[in-house]
């Protein structure tokens, strides 16, 4: 216990003690995503636009299902969320072995690279969240106090992103193979989630099924208190904030005392 606690308190610090590295880091990798591209920050809008457009023909036209508010809204609030989430791991998982070369040479916290990666992703997300208004506007979805719970439910959310981060990345630099396989979970793992409709379409136990993943309450949470109107706490969404912290304690005790060994297998 005496050491946990120890592993803890010197987690803690060294976050305080390297928090201008983080914040370089931020913007070295925030610069560098959109160096030489013509449209900018604009990529963080276009995907899940073009995504909410594609999946709206399907969803409204061909294979119609019922949604609390216009689809399109829906279904952008839901790729919004899980954009946030799948690009956090996408650049987390290589974040240790394309800096190999500052891992190897010099110490300091190695998380701050998937942290780096997941704050850079959270900017994307924070600017795609402006079409999200607009959208809102458009179709008449107004906004009610339930808003003012939003910021409990991007804890969570960031909380799990960043426990899953930290595991991909250490996965992949002890077995590169974790970098191709998440390629195919994180597709598979969107469609179990209620990204794209509501879990309450499926019902029985394959809804229950999808409510212990905590990225479907996460979701819901987003739809309940920007769309709904709702509050955000409910049995499943207190789960997935207890699978959140708890995993991301664990996942960082974990790393951070394995990142002795990074060097020798980068």
């Amino acid at each position: 216990m005496s050491s946990l606690a120890s592993d803890v308190r010197e987690m803690l610090e060294e976050q305080v003690q390297f928090r201008g590295l983080l914040y370089q880091m931020t913007k070295r990798d925030l610069l560098l995503r959109y160096k030489q591209t013509v449209m900018g920050f604009a990529w963080a809008i276009f995907m899940p636009l073009v995504n909410t457009a594609v999946f709206s023909v399907i969803f409204m036209r061909v294979a119609p299902i019922q949604t609390p508010v216009p689809y399109p809204v829906f279904a952008y609030c839901g790729l919004l969320t899980w954009n946030f989430f799948a690009s956090s791991l996408k650049f987390s998982v290589n974040s240790l072995t394309s800096n190999s070369s500052l891992v190897t040479k010099v110490y300091f916290p190695r998380e701050i690279f998937p942290f780096s990666a997941v704050i850079v992703s959270l900017v994307d997300f924070a600017v795609a969240a402006l079409v999200l208004v607009g959208l809102m506007a458009y179709y008449g979805v107004g906004v009610t106090s339930s808003i003012l719970l939003l910021p409990a439910v991007l804890v969570v959310h960031i909380a799990f992103t960043m426990s899953v981060s930290l595991l991909l990345a250490m996965g992949n630099l002890f077995y590169r193979d974790v970098k191709y396989l998440f390629e195919i979970v994180a597709v598979v793992w969107m469609f179990l989630s209620s990204v794209l409709y509501p879990v309450e379409l499926l019902g029985g136990r394959t809804g229950r099924l999808m409510l212990l993943n905590p990225m479907t309450p996460i979701i819901d949470g987003y739809r309940r208190t920007i769309l709904y109107g709702q509050s955000p706490f409910t049995p499943a969404f207190a789960f997935a904030t207890v699978v959140s912290f708890l995993l991301l304690a664990i996942a960082w005790i974990v790393f951070h005392r394995a990142e002795f060994e990074f060097a020798e297998s980068i």
